[in-house]
């Protein structure tokens, strides 16, 4: 259970969908060591849920998520070696969530509000689907105050071409919803009224599928799109023999071809 005051609210509903919910107004949802350790937290239980079938991240107040807390970072400094280990601490506990949201087996749609900069902008582009209402912008501004911004980067490149990733990245401008959805960084832009509907849709139809599928085909997407050609056909075969021989395979073949809706036990 969660209360008004957390800082990640949680959300399960009937037909397994979680809507966690970014929750640190105050802080325009920062991704501070707080924070960091509540989405680790939620991603991994979620993982582990069965009544939890998508997951849809979201965020109240202005900012969907400012990025790294400066304020922390900073005092930080104070430190003999100027931070550098809290820095490396921090960075880590970061990359952490990002691949832990990719490792999780269950689909995790970003539903966009407000602003969306540096980490803030990699948590989206680390989610499996995003939707951003119109009025979003997105924005890599670490160029602004002498802080390149890395580890955004890594997820960004790998939502979009190299030079909109670099665009973003070397002028630090922000990027409207509209054109998100253009360059990949998100799927859809709608209007603000019509987003979370939209992002719900969206979720229900996953979560009608098998989850045993959506986690074997959420795997297989990570790992071969890190490999070469040949590799990744080879893997990508395995794996569809694999899904062949599971109960839900069988049933859902059987159920086309018996022009009927399918009945899946997730195995």
């Amino acid at each position: 259970m969660t209360s008004e005051t957390d800082i990640l609210l949680r959300a399960l509903s009937a037909d397994g969908i979680l809507r966690l919910t970014l929750n640190d107004v105050a802080r325009r949802n920062a991704l501070s060591e707080a924070m960091l350790s509540e989405l680790g937290r939620a991603f991994t239980q979620a993982g582990e849920d069965s009544a939890v079938r998508v997951i849809v991240l979201a965020a109240n107040g202005p900012a969907f998520c400012a990025g790294h807390d400066l304020k922390e970072m900073t005092a930080g400094r104070a430190a003999p070696d100027l931070g550098r280990a809290y820095f490396a601490k921090v960075m880590a506990q970061c990359s952490g969530v990002m691949q832990g949201i990719v490792n999780c087996p269950k689909p995790v749609i970003a539903e966009v509000t407000g602003v969306a900069t540096a980490a803030g902008c990699q948590l989206v582009a680390s989610c499996d689907l995003a939707i951003a209402a119109n009025s979003a912008r997105f924005g890599t501004p670490g160029v602004h105050i002498g802080l390149f911004c890395s580890t955004p980067m890594v997820a960004l490149s790998r939502n979009t071409s190299n030079k909109h990733a670099m665009e973003m990245l070397l002028t630090g401008d922000m990027t409207a919803a509209a054109r998100a959805a253009e360059i990949g960084l998100v799927n859809y832009a709608v209007p603000d009224d019509e987003l979370t509907a939209t992002t719900t849709e969206m979720a229900r139809k996953i979560a009608s599928k098998s989850t045993m599928t959506l986690a074997t085909g959420k795997r297989a997407f990570y790992a071969q799109r890190e490999m070469p050609l040949a590799e990744a056909y080879d893997y990508a075969s395995q794996v569809m023999v694999d899904n062949m021989l599971t109960h839900d395979a069988a049933e859902g073949i059987g159920a086309f071809i018996e022009k009927r809706a399918p009945q899946w036990q997730d195995r």
